[in-house]
């Protein structure tokens, strides 16, 4: 049986991070087509979107109106963020989730964009009246994305964790990380059961988990009600599909290979193209590229003129040989 998390209704409970500069609005859809119960938004700047008033681009970027998709926010403000949460439901979002697990300098230090992201678990005072600012803005659920702690000497989450839940909060998400950890090291996510404990509302593991059986030792060491999965779909948007197979019993998805897999990957590159415009969307798409040849063990002979191809064309026309599909043989 596939699980529901209580109150959001998000089926199966495997949902994909938000990554900045990654899981733009083509990565979403490609990754929601073979199955998520969730996709989140890159991490918007609340008081820059306020103040920019995103346009037509701006807004399918958060996918506004998409069933599965949240919208994350970052800020340290009160009333920008009570604004941006307006904003967003105004045009559609079905959920938002705020950013306090982001562990980028530029987010966490007072001289970059102000003390936000991870930078908010050193202040639980001043993160509890943000969090209170949009679950009072909004009436579309609320949900809250963090780490363990700042550091080995304030893994304060628990606490953290009951004051949002009961401040409105409907769904919570841990990085089994420190901030000052980043990605280093290992996720722990044993560590996670001690805000299952603090909180009643569903919780969900990140971090480290790469497939379904990372997955299942997550949940079981944490005691999560779900997953979610960042780094490890990179060059593998189906593998939430599969985590969802294997421990909540979804369709399991045919994993390309060949042919087509490249299908795939040129229609996940002309979407980048078509979104971004060629000359932004040909230098945003060789991350993507390098990870799909990642993924089939691509020679750097052959790696290497793609991700250096000043052409779509050239770009399409090298792929079938990169990611082994059989070459058509002439008459």
């Amino acid at each position: 049986m596939i699980d529901t998390i209580p109150g959001l209704g998000l089926t199966p409970p495997v949902f994909l991070a938000p990554l900045a500069g990654i899981t733009d609005l083509p990565f979403r859809n490609l990754v929601s087509r073979f199955g998520s119960g969730l996709v989140v938004s890159e991490m918007v700047a609340s008081q820059e979107m306020v103040q920019a008033k995103p346009g037509v681009r701006e807004r399918a970027e958060l996918g506004f109106g998409v069933e599965n998709t949240a919208v994350q926010l970052a800020g340290c403000d009160a009333e920008w963020l009570a604004e941006a949460a307006r904003m967003v439901e105004a045009n559609g979002a079905k959920i938002i989730d705020i950013n306090m697990g982001c562990p980028a300098k530029k987010v966490t230090s007072a001289s970059g964009n102000g003390a936000s992201g991870s930078a908010l678990m050193k202040t639980p005072d001043h993160a509890l009246r943000l969090i209170e600012a949009v679950v009072d803005a909004v009436d579309v659920p609320v949900t809250l994305k963090t780490r363990l702690g700042w550091d080995d000497d304030l893994l304060n989450a628990p606490e953290i964790a009951a004051r949002a839940e009961a401040a409105g909060v409907q769904m919570i998400t841990i990085h089994g990380r420190t901030r000052c950890q980043f990605y280093k090291g290992r996720a722990d996510w044993a560590a996670i059961a001690r805000v299952k404990e603090a909180v009643a509302v569903p919780v969900i593991a990140n971090g480290d988990i790469t497939g379904p059986e990372e997955a299942r030792a997550a949940l079981a060491q944490s005691g999560g009600d779900g997953v979610m999965i960042g780094r490890g779909a990179q060059g593998r948007p189906w593998v939430l599909a599969q985590v969802a197979a294997e421990l909540w019993g979804a369709a399991p998805p045919e994993v390309p290979q060949g042919a087509e897999l490249v299908d795939l990957v040129s229609d996940h590159y002309d979407e980048m193209l078509r979104f971004y415009g060629g000359d932004l969307g040909l230098r945003v798409a060789r991350k993507h590229l390098g990870w799909y040849m990642d993924g089939v063990g691509t020679p750097a002979n052959l790696r290497r003129p793609i991700l250096t191809a000043r052409a779509p064309d050239e770009v399409l026309a090298r792929l079938p040989e990169a990611l082994g599909a059989p070459q058509q043989v002439a008459a």
